[in-house]
């Protein structure tokens, strides 16, 4: 009875052992293809990763090189800026000699204030015997354009004809004659410049107004806000 027992209980025992043995073996094979499923799964992805990780690295070292071409590329536009600009200033500059020259040389019409002098005759005086002692001469006239000139005067003209470096003046009885075109009195001086400096320059104590009225010259002179000269005759 005793040997029965024994033996049914090595019997499940047996049974039991198999069962775990087999049991432990499916196991261990199920975890192995779970770990070759899941590698063959990562493998791929991981690579990918990798390439895409690469070529982000790759995008960035050339974005960089462009930078540090582009930072030279605006270096030299900013100097070409800086070149361009002086050239303008240069040829700004050169723009308004040469006008400055063309209203000297008369070859333009200008506008300004200024002022205007009249020079006319004395009155006839019957007890005067040389008529000359109360007409308007080309010395009285050479006296207000130089005065003029040395006070700042941009632009002169006698009875509305343009003044120039090398115009003449030749006086003709009562008639002036300008460049050789003839003018009776009255002559009206117009020069632009400061007003205030052209007529202080003129009426100084002792001065060309002073010397032209003891002259018995009849002198005016006007400031004027706007006075406008044309160019010299056959001039454009």
């Amino acid at each position: 009875m005793t040997r029965k027992i024994m033996k049914g209980k090595s019997v499940v025992l047996a049974l039991v052992c198999l069962i775990l043995g087999f049991l432990l073996a499916f196991s261990y094979n199920l975890a192995n293809k779970d770990s070759g499923s899941s590698s063959k799964l990562t493998d791929p992805q991981f690579a990918r990763e990798n390439e895409l990780r690469n070529q982000l690295l790759k995008k960035k070292k050339e974005n960089q090189q462009l930078q540090k071409e582009l930072h030279k590329k605006q270096n030299i536009v900013r100097s070409m800026e800086k070149d361009l600009s002086k050239e303008e200033q240069v040829f700004y500059n050169l723009a308004e000699d040469a006008e400055k020259y063309r209203m000297f040389l008369g070859k333009i019409k200008v506008k300004g204030d200024g002022v205007i002098v009249t020079l006319e005759d004395g009155d006839y005086n019957p007890k005067e015997e040389n008529v000359n002692n109360y007409i308007v001469h080309d010395h009285h006239v050479f006296k207000v354009i130089n005065e003029l000139y040395v006070a700042g005067a941009a632009a002169i003209a006698i009875n509305g004809q343009r003044i120039n470096h090398d115009s003449y003046i030749i006086c003709n009885g009562p008639v002036i004659t300008v460049d050789g075109i003839p003018y009776p009195e009255p002559f009206t001086i117009t020069a632009i410049g400061d007003p205030n400096v052209l007529s202080s320059a003129l009426s100084i104590t002792g001065g060309v107004k002073d010397q032209l009225v003891n002259d018995n010259i009849v002198f005016t002179i006007e400031k004027k806000d706007e006075v406008q000269i044309g160019p010299i005759l056959g001039e454009s």
